[in-house]
C-alpha cells in the first residue's frame, strides 16, 4: 500500500516536471500573453490592452524597424517595457525630442537597437536611456487580443517620419 501510494506521488511529480518544462519552452520561445501598461504606446496600444508576443524573431535575429518588442527594462531589469524599433545597428537616428529646434542624430551601434514610444510626449525611451542591447529583446508583438473591438494586427506607426533612410 505504501509503494503504490510512493509510486503514484512520483509519478505525478514526473508529470508535473514534464509538463512544466513543456510550458516553459514554450512561453519562452514560442511566445505569450503580454498586457500592456502606460500610455507611451498610445494610440496603438492603450493601458491594459492584452497582446499576443513571439519570441522566435528575437532568437532567429528577425526583428525589423517598425516592430514592437517587449523588452527587459534598461532602468530596471526587474520589469518588461513595450517600445516601437525606430532603428538596428548600424542606423542614423534622431535621437532629439520633437519639440527641440535644433535636431541631433546619431548611429545606433552595433548589438543594439534604437527604441522609443508611440507617444512621444509621454515615453521614456532610448531618447532617456540611449540605444538598447538587442539581448534585452524578450519578443515582438503580434496582434491585439483586447479590447476584442481592436482585434487584429497592430497598426503602423503614427511617428513614420521619425525613420530615417540613409
Amino acid at each position: 500500500m505504501l509503494r503504490n501510494a510512493l509510486g503514484k506521488t512520483f509519478r505525478f511529480v514526473g508529470y508535473t516536471v514534464q509538463y512544466g518544462c513543456i510550458a516553459h519552452c514554450a512561453f519562452e520561445y514560442l511566445g505569450g500573453i503580454v498586457v500592456c501598461s502606460g500610455p507611451s504606446m498610445e494610440p496603438t496600444i492603450q493601458n491594459s490592452d492584452i497582446v499576443f508576443s513571439e519570441n522566435l524573431s528575437r532568437h532567429f535575429y528577425c526583428i525589423r524597424k517598425g516592430d514592437i518588442v517587449i523588452v527587459k527594462s534598461p532602468n530596471d531589469p526587474k520589469s518588461n517595457i513595450c517600445k516601437r524599433v525606430i532603428g538596428l545597428e548600424g542606423d542614423k537616428v534622431c535621437t532629439s525630442n520633437p519639440s527641440d529646434f535644433v535636431k541631433s542624430h546619431s548611429y545606433v551601434p552595433k548589438g543594439h537597437v534604437w527604441l522609443e514610444g508611440d507617444n512621444l510626449r509621454n515615453s521614456t525611451d532610448s531618447r532617456c536611456y540611449g540605444p538598447v542591447p538587442y539581448g534585452l529583446i524578450r519578443g515582438r508583438i503580434c496582434f491585439k487580443i483586447w479590447p476584442l473591438n481592436d482585434f487584429g494586427f497592430l497598426r503602423a506607426s503614427p511617428n513614420g517620419h521619425r525613420f530615417l533612410d540613409d
